[in-house]
Parts: structure tokens; C-alpha cells; sequence
């Protein structure tokens, strides 16, 4: 359990918040590429950490992310029009710069002098691999840009895809690094084969470990960008299937491959306090995905989700109870009733509330990964806040980072027995079972 000081600090993530400025010192994904498609195409919003935002792309191909709202009498800049340099506001004609420098207000004599004055907030929105990324902090302390294995190789090789929660990122992330919700959520418990019916997940012999042993037992390390957390299965005799998921501050976090199946993972990204973007991904570290798999995946398999038309909400949300179907629930082919793994999370993460109540917690040994994280990310916190220390995660050599599935002798530290196999190399395959 947390005090309920402790559960603000955590989950507040506003300009001017503890944990909203350690989010500052990140690169966070905002769009898909795709939502800005083409120079000189229409606006689009984008709300972050609180802060409602317009994003751009100028007929000259400059990307810009900037306040909302017009400095003169607010309107908000979705309205705009896309013009050479910038994007005009259609009340009054004020025009800004993709940068939020106004650069043209004809009411005023002294044009020139008066835009001079005049800025809205903006920070930088940069292309890496199929996403659009920010940096809203203190300029002089922007990070080199996100290295990120998925975000980083060839693009056949990969595929993104978010959706809205409706809950605070930080009970998105724990269950993220929650390995022992998977056995019954999405295995359908000891004699389930849920993960079987994924064409994502299926054929693995992880399924097979993960439905043989309710009780996981975890060891969660140190590791440079944050912690490596290990899952302890029963194998074959003398033998442990080891599921490493890697959690680098403060919002990523891969889950441990199956098989050749396409590596995936997750960002956690605060829209406000009660709601996040669930960022997922799904790369394959040497070859290209397969036509089937990329279908899939569209088609919300695995760890995305099959949203509304033209929107990021899932089909399957709250105001319809998930679309639960208690059938399917009583005879076990979908333990929880709920169809896919993305909303298996979602339907029991956003029935917490959008953010849950901390203090009335029972936690138990398979939750020492939530423990430990939440123990580094309140460390950060209070150095950042108290000490003006930066904080980890934000540079490459964090970032090259990967999941691991193995199985090891009973009697070796997964530490030891993964090596450098959680360690992402160019050219080099997953450790996987």
C-alpha cells in the first residue's frame, strides 16, 4: 500500500508536478506519423501531460507542436488554417510560426515588433521510425533522441498502434509489469489455453510453463535505465522458465517474446491524471513481419486493440461493459469474459477507477516488481525535486534494451543466465521459448 501523499506524487503528472517535471526529462511518443500525413495538412490535437496542444506540419514539411490556444482571445488553433510557415488562426488572422512564434497579426501598425513579443508554448516534434515524438522540458537538458529498438528498425520490421485508458499511467505501467496476471487474465488459469487462441502468442512453449505453475516467484534487479523483473516458472525437471520484462523509467516496458513470434511492448503515456495513452508495439528484431501478423495485429490481436473507426478508442470500452460475454466467461474460453489481451487489461485496470486508491492495497510476494518500481520512480522523484538530479533512462545506452524468455537450471540466477541477452543488437534474434 502507498500513503495517499506518496499515491499523488505518483500520479499527478501537470506542468509544475514532481512527477510531471520527471516526465519532462523524457522524449514521449504523441502521434503516429500517419496522423499528420502529408505538407501542409490539417491540424491535429494533442493533449499530454495536461497540456492540450496543437500539432502541425507546414506546406514546407516542418513538424510543430504548440499551445492549443491563440494568445489573443483563445480560440483554439484546430481551427486553423495551414499555411507557408505556420498555421493562421481564423478569427483574427494572427498566424504563428511552427515553433509558436507569431510571425504575422495585420491588425497591428507595427506588425513585426508586436509578433516579436508574442509566443506561444511549443516544444519540438520529431519523426522517429513511424511516430512523432516530444521533449517538453527544460530545453537545455533535452536528451539525445529515443533509440528505442522497435522505433528503430527497418520498417517492415514493425508496427505501432495506441488506444485511449481510461485510467492514471500509473496503474497502466504496473500492470504492464504484472507477469503473474497472465497465467489466469489472459491463459485462462491452469487448465486454460487463452494464449493459445492468439495467433500472436500461440505455439509457444511458454504457454505450456506459464498455465503449469500458478505460483510465479519473482526476482527484480537493478538494472541501469530501471529494473529487469523476473518471473519463476516450474519447466522440465531441475529446470525454470525464466520471464525477464524490462521496465525502463519511467513508462516502458517490453513483455517477454514467445517462440519466433514478433517481439511487443508498451508506453504508458499521461493524457491527464485519469487518463493515458496505451502506446503498443510489435517488432521483430531480423526479419520483416509477416503479411499474417501485421493483419492481426490491425485486426487488435496480441497487445492491440480494435478501435472505433476513425478514433482511438476501442470498440470494446466501458460505457459497454467490454462487450463481456458471460457464456464464454462460465465455460473458460475467455476466462474474464473479455475478448483479446488489450482489453483484459483495460476492462480490470479502468475498474479501479481512474486512479486507484493505494491505501487499500493487500499486496503479496508476486507483486515485488510493482514494489520496487514504485520505490525507484519515488526515488527519482525526490532527487529531481530536492537535488536537481537527473534522473536514468533517458539516454541510448538505457534504451537499447530488450524482453527475455528462457529456461535455465534450477540452480542459476536468471541474471547470470540471460547474459547479455536483454541487451538489443542489431542483426542478433530474441531469446525466447
Amino acid at each position: 500500500m502507498l500513503r495517499p501523499d506518496i499515491n499523488d506524487l505518483l500520479t499527478q503528472t501537470g506542468p509544475g508536478t514532481p512527477m510531471g517535471d520527471l516526465f519532462r526529462r523524457y522524449w514521449q511518443p504523441v502521434l503516429h506519423t500517419d496522423e499528420l500525413p502529408e505538407d501542409g495538412c490539417p491540424p491535429v490535437r494533442a493533449k499530454i501531460l495536461s497540456e492540450r496542444l496543437i500539432a502541425v506540419r507546414t506546406p514546407e514539411g516542418e513538424y510543430g507542436l504548440m499551445d492549443e490556444f491563440c494568445a489573443h482571445r483563445g480560440v483554439s488553433l484546430f481551427f486553423g488554417r495551414v499555411e507557408e510557415q505556420g498555421i493562421r488562426c481564423p478569427y483574427h488572422g494572427w498566424k504563428y510560426d511552427a515553433n509558436g512564434q507569431a510571425i504575422d497579426v495585420p491588425s497591428e501598425l507595427n506588425n513585426s515588433e508586436f509578433c516579436a513579443n508574442v509566443k506561444l508554448r511549443s516544444y519540438p516534434l520529431v519523426k522517429v521510425g513511424d511516430i512523432l515524438w516530444t521533449y517538453m522540458g527544460d530545453p537545455e537538458k533535452q536528451p539525445p533522441l529515443p533509440t528505442w529498438e522497435f522505433a528503430t528498425v527497418p520498417s517492415g520490421q514493425t508496427y505501432t498502434s495506441k488506444r485511449i485508458q481510461e485510467s492514471n499511467w500509473l496503474q497502466a505501467l504496473e500492470g504492464g509489469i504484472d507477469s503473474s496476471h497472465v497465467t489466469w487474465l489472459h491463459g485462462g488459469g491452469p487448465k486454460g489455453t487463452g494464449l493459445e487462441a492468439d495467433p500472436l502468442f500461440a505455439g509457444s512453449r511458454g504457454n505450456k510453463y506459464n498455465a503449469g505453475d500458478v505460483k510465479p516467484f519473482f526476482e527484480v534487479v537493478e538494472n541501469e535505465g530501471g529494473l529487469l523483473i523476473g518471473a519463476r516458472r516450474n519447466a522440465e525437471e531441475g529446470h525454470y522458465y525464466w520471464r525477464v520484462t524490462p521496465w525502463v523509467l519511467p513508462n516502458f516496458t517490453m513483455v517477454p517474446p514467445r517462440g519466433d513470434h514478433p517481439m511487443h511492448g508498451h508506453f504508458w503515456v499521461p493524457i491527464d491524471d485519469e487518463n493515458c495513452w496505451a502506446w503498443s508495439f510489435d517488432y521483430h528484431p531480423t526479419r520483416d513481419l509477416t503479411e499474417a501478423e501485421r493483419e492481426a495485429m490491425i485486426a487488435g490481436a496480441g497487445v492491440h486493440s480494435k478501435n472505433i473507426p476513425g478514433t482511438y478508442r476501442p470498440v470494446a470500452n466501458s460505457e459497454n461493459d467490454y462487450l463481456i460475454n458471460r457464456e464464454k466467461q462460465k465455460t473458460g474460453e475467455w476466462f474474464s469474459g473479455v475478448e483479446g489481451i488489450a482489453i483484459q487489461d483495460s476492462s480490470l485496470q479502468e475498474s479501479m477507477g481512474p486512479i486507484v486508491d493505494r491505501t487499500k492495497e493487500r499486496l503479496v510476494a508476486t507483486d515485488a516488481g510493482i514494489i520496487k518500481a514504485r520505490q525507484k520512480l519515488r526515488r527519482a522523484v525526490e532527487a529531481l525535486r530536492d537535488k536537481a538530479e537527473e534522473p536514468v533512462g533517458n539516454v541510448p545506452e538505457h534504451q537499447r534494451i530488450r524482453s527475455v524468455a528462457i529456461v535455465l537450471p534450477a540452480d542459476q540466477p536468471f541474471v547470470e543466465g540471460i547474459g547479455d541477452a536483454f541487451q538489443a543488437r542489431e542483426g542478433v534474434g530474441q531469446t525466447t521459448v
